[in-house]
C-alpha cells in the first residue's frame, strides 16, 4: 500500500505520518541513549528506568503491577528486573503490614548514588530543546499531552497521569483549570506526570 505511516511519499502529503515517523526516530534517540547508560553499568534498560520511576513516586505505584502497567511489560519481566535490582542491593522490599505475599519497593543507598548517574540519561534531548524558540516548545508540549492522553484512552498507554484525565482538571471557556491547586493553568504548565493525579470516575 502507498498510503502507510513509514512509506516517504506518503509523508510528503500526510502531515500526521511525518510526525508519527518523527517520533519513531526520536523513540530510537531515547533507546540510544538509555543503552548507553545502562552498558555502563551493567543494567538493563528497564531495570534503569525502575530505579529512576520510584526514586520520584510515591510507594503506592512503586509495586510489579504498577510497574507493569507504566512499562507496558509483563509482570513476570518485571519481577525479573525487580530481583536482579535486590541481588545488586540497587533497591529494597517494603512488605504489606496486612498481607506479607505483597510488596512495594524502593530504593536503597546505592541505588540512590545509581539514579544520581543515570537520570541524565535523556540529557541531550533536552539540550537540543532548548536551542529550539520557546513559543515552538509550548505548542509541541500542547500537543504531546493532548496526544498522551488520547492514547491512554484509546488504551495504547495503559497508565498516564496527565491533566487530562484528572478529576481535578476542568476546561471552561478554553481556560484550563485545577480545582485541587485553585488555580488557572498555562498550557506550559498542564503536568504529564503529577503525583497528585487522580482519575476521573
Amino acid at each position: 500500500m502507498n498510503d502507510t505511516i513509514f512509506n516517504p511519499t506518503h509523508q510528503e502529503t500526510n502531515l500526521s505520518s511525518k510526525i508519527v515517523a518523527g517520533l519513531e526516530r526520536i523513540s530510537e534517540a531515547f533507546k540510544v541513549l538509555l543503552w548507553e547508560k545502562a552498558k555502563l553499568l551493567g543494567l538493563s534498560p528497564i531495570q534503569i528506568q525502575i530505579l529512576i520511576f520510584i526514586n520520584y513516586h510515591k510507594l503506592e505505584f512503586c509495586n510489579v503491577s504498577h510497574l507493569a502497567k507504566e512499562f507496558n511489560v509483563t509482570k513476570p519481566t518485571i519481577s525479573d528486573a525487580v530481583k536482579v535490582l535486590v541481588h545488586k542491593t540497587l533497591i529494597e522490599k517494603v512488605f504489606s503490614s496486612s498481607d506479607s505475599r505483597r510488596y512495594a519497593i524502593q530504593l536503597s543507598n546505592s541505588g540512590k548514588t545509581v539514579v544520581s548517574k543515570t537520570e541524565n540519561f535523556a540529557h541531550p534531548l533536552k539540550k537540543q530543546l532548548n536551542t529550539i524558540d520557546n513559543d515552538d516548545l509550548e505548542s509541541t508540549f500542547n500537543t504531546l499531552s493532548k496526544l498522551i492522553y488520547k492514547l491512554n484512552q484509546i488504551e495504547v498507554l495503559t497508565v498516564q497521569r496527565t491533566c487530562y484525565g484528572c478529576r481535578f482538571y476542568q476546561k471552561n471557556n478554553n481556560q484550563h483549570f485545577c480545582s485541587l491547586l485553585d488555580k488557572e493553568l498555562l498550557n506550559s504548565e498542564i503536568r504529564i506526570d503529577c503525583n497528585e493525579f487522580e482519575e476521573k470516575v
